[in-house]
């Protein structure tokens, strides 16, 4: 459980920079990429969710502060790349200066849902929520981006194939 509001927007700026990191790493043809889908979140492009992800950020700090779910438009343009990431760390610093200043009790207060009158859930819990989502939506543009054959970031800058270069000194460390 998170305890307090600094610790959570700590660790939501690491989960943010990686987001960042991943969407400066698409081409200019991620612009007009879009899934073979036909309708709904399935066929939006890549540009529809970096400014989902951005949006969605707000839209918890909203219920979080207990300003209602509210949701609002990205501020950017989904088919205009150079607005992918001002509009991702714009949304981060609102989100950061929305939290910054609430008390530690918020973490556990309840929160009612949107879509289940009468069900909450506590303060911390909905943050977490926000998180989960944020690394869906990003491991979703990183799918793409692999079937695409672009290129994908280590998640903390690390592979596969390095971690096991250095297996057999591993072992051999250990053995005994």
């Amino acid at each position: 459980m998170i305890t307090d509001i600094v610790s959570y927007l700590s660790f939501f700026d690491s989960l943010r920079r990686r987001t960042e990191r991943d969407v400066a790493a698409l081409p200019p043809a991620a612009v007009d990429w879009t899934p073979p889908a036909i309708e709904g979140e399935v066929c939006w492009t890549i540009g529809q969710i970096v400014g989902h992800i951005g949006s969605s950020r707000l839209y918890f700090a909203s219920a979080y502060r207990d300003e209602g779910w509210i949701w609002e438009e990205p501020a950017m343009d989904p088919r205009d790349q150079s607005t992918w990431l001002p509009w991702l760390e714009t949304s981060a610093a609102r989100l950061a200066g929305r939290l910054e200043d609430t008390p530690d009790e918020w973490l556990t207060r309840r929160i009612e849902m949107i879509d289940s009158p009468g069900r909450a859930l506590s303060g911390w819990r909905l943050l977490m929520m926000m998180l989960e989502h944020e690394v869906h939506h990003r491991s979703q543009i990183d799918a793409y981006a692999g079937l695409m054959g672009w290129p994908v970031p280590h998640i903390f800058g690390r592979s596969k194939e390095s971690i096991d270069a250095l297996q057999p000194a591993e072992r051999a460390k250990h053995e005994g």
